[in-house]
């Protein structure tokens, strides 16, 4: 027997002796561990840990709470087995929520408060859950959605994931992503090479993420599993949607629907998997969505079902808001973890509201991760372990009431009190305006901060003391590293502009093929001196598209305000050409470029692909 063996068993005894003695057995702190912290200390080796997260996929959008209509089998089966955290949230869209998770820190703490406008990448001195994981000894693959930057040093090959299998940007056909992919046959990329596949984007992750099983099985490993489905555009085999549309659900909702059902069928053959490898037991298999709905409601017509007239309108359960949305429909999310050797397989409900900043602090108590990168920063999030023990071995558990934040910050620079709430386990404060008691008013019909304008100023206040903090870094600029060794040549994407001309950036291909008359500068870092070439492009060179435009004109600045509209003298475009080539030399430390390509009448757009290298 181990000496630690030895001295738990002895400490479980002498708390049993005096509880008989004393009385003293409703007193927490002297209870013997239950069935989860004796079986987390005594498995034969940590953990593997798998990470599911779906995109756009509702609280509502799954059979297990309560939606009539869709067919989710395998994510009912882990529901039941599962413990539910069922008060959990996420911020209100993609890449915020997965900065916070990957961190356990704040999105706008992080510089992640937008889903473009190089406001999307993870600062390059945070630390994230690959890197905690693999500091630990496991290996570590993500496959699927990224969407925290697209270029060095942002990747997820950089920051901690030793193998690495994704789409660029956001979603797939978004403007970072390999030129033309519709979600069938696409090329993806791994660990920045283009590798071409064949099949529906869901299955090709989750393939992928399988072959990262069966290589580590004899080792600790960490997977996450991020899909881009059910995210649009709403692509998926007819053999998905059709049955939904069969029933009466609209297209969309019913191709949206189809795609659930997709993930719902990969989720059943990982699950399987597992089961065949022997691996079930020690594997903590999480599930979680990223915002709320996306398209699993009508938002003309928000009812929950059939409407009187027999016609479906999506579910939400009976929540308000959707995707982006500051109230709980927007960021109220599914979350379910499962592992048996933990003793995390017997279904029960975690009520307390808890987040995705929550999971990484605990994962690591969880999971005994005991090795902290040294760069590591403090968390915003708390481990959850004290709920998740109280509530599957039945007993009290003293939790504090605590205030929490999500936000929707579509801005340059993020506002105060805007599209934001600020929340407990039983208020919403919404934009610092609305109230509303969640417990009542679960549907959060009735404003109630004139009946309560202590709690309104109580969540105020502690909002105000906190916001300073999380913005103290907010003028700063995620900079794109260029002339690095470990990435040169380097693609900059328009997709990350800071828009100077047009309402946002062209952040798809679809904005891109419409030749948008937009303009933008990247933030970059020059990483050693040199003489750099900078290759203009309408579109990437794989599709070898001739630019329309008869001259190219480039300008950089140490300041944005050195940049101005009017670059120095203009370059000549050979008729016919793809691209165009500018030069300069550049010496280490931030700076900012800007390009025009610019038509002969007049018309101006900045260079939506820029290829930067280093030359030797």
């Amino acid at each position: 027997m181990k000496i630690s063996d030895w001295l738990r068993i002895r400490t479980r005894v002498a708390i049993l002796l005096l509880s008989a003695l004393f009385g003293l057995s409703a007193i927490r702190g002297l209870q013997p561990r239950c069935a989860i912290a004796a079986e987390r200390g005594s498995s034969a080796r940590q953990p593997n840990v798998i990470l599911v997260i779906t995109d756009d996929q509702g609280y509502g959008d799954l059979a297990a709470h309560g939606n009539t209509m869709i067919q989710t089998p395998n994510m009912d089966a882990l529901h039941r087995q599962s413990v539910r955290l069922t008060d959990f949230h996420v911020d209100p869209t993609c890449a915020p929520t997965r900065s916070a998770l990957m961190t356990g820190r704040y999105s706008t703490r992080v510089g992640v408060w937008h889903t473009v406008i190089g406001r999307s990448q993870l600062r390059a001195d945070e630390t994230t859950m690959a890197e905690v994981f693999a500091a630990n000894g496991y290996a570590t693959g993500m496959f699927g959605k990224w969407h925290l930057g697209d270029n060095y040093p942002f990747h997820p090959h950089h920051r901690g994931f030793q193998e690495a299998f994704y789409h660029g940007g956001g979603g797939v056909g978004q403007q970072p992503d390999y030129w033309g992919n519709d979600y069938f046959d696409d090329t993806y990329f791994r660990n920045g090479k283009p590798e071409k596949c064949e099949g529906y984007c869901t299955d090709v992750w989750f393939a992928n993420a399988l072959n990262f099983i069966r290589k580590h099985k004899e080792q600790p490993f960490f997977c996450y599993l991020a899909t881009n489905a059910p995210h649009g555009p709403l692509f998926v085999a007819e053999k998905y949607w059709k049955p939904y549309a069969a029933k009466g659900v609209p297209e969309n909702m019913a191709r949206f629907y189809g795609m659930i059902t997709n993930i719902d069928e990969n989720l059943g053959l990982l699950r399987r998997t597992l089961d065949d490898l022997k691996l079930t037991d020690n594997t903590a298999l999480v599930f979680m969505t990223d915002n709320g709905t996306a398209t699993g409601v009508n938002a003309k017509t928000p009812q929950h079902g059939y409407d009187a007239k027999g016609r479906w309108h999506g579910f939400n359960a009976g929540m308000r808001g959707q995707k982006g949305s500051h109230y709980d429909g927007g960021h109220r999310v599914p979350c379910f973890i499962y592992w048996p050797a933990g003793g995390l397989n017997r279904a029960c409900d975690v009520d307390e509201i808890t987040a995705h900043i929550d999971l990484l602090p605990t994962f690591i108590e969880l999971f005994h991760l005991d090795k902290k990168p040294a760069a590591m920063k403090p968390f915003d999030g708390k481990s959850l372990v004290p709920l998740l023990e109280g509530h599957v071995c039945g007993q009290k558990v003293a939790w504090p009431d605590r205030d929490l934040y999500v936000e929707r910050n579509r801005f340059e620079q993020p506002p105060k009190w805007k599209l934001n709430v600020a929340m407990t386990e039983r208020w919403r404060l919404i934009e610092d305006r609305e109230l509303y008691d969640i417990q009542a008013d679960p549907g959060q019909q009735n404003n109630v901060i004139a009946e309560h304008p202590e709690v309104a100023k109580r969540l105020h206040d502690a909002y105000e003391s906190r916001w300073p903090e999380l913005t103290r870094r907010a003028c700063e600029y995620t900079r794109v590293v260029i002339g690095s060794p470990v990435e040169n040549p380097t693609t900059l994407f328009a997709h990350d502009w800071h828009p100077t001309e047009g309402p946002i950036s062209p952040w798809n291909q679809g904005a891109v093929s419409r030749m948008v008359p937009w303009n933008g500068y990247w933030a970059l870092k020059v990483d050693r001196p040199g003489r750099y070439r900078f290759t203009l492009r309408h579109r990437p060179a794989v599709a070898e598209f001739p630019l329309q435009a008869a001259t190219a004109r480039m300008k950089l600045g140490t300041t944005v305000d050195t940049l101005g509209t009017v670059a120095d003298v203009p370059t000549a475009v050979p008729e016919g050409a793809t691209s165009v080539s500018l030069e300069a030399n550049l010496t280490p430390g931030p700076v900012f470029l800007q390009t025009w390509l610019d038509t002969a009448d007049g018309t101006s757009r900045g260079a939506y692909y820029v290829d930067v290298e280093r030359l030797p």
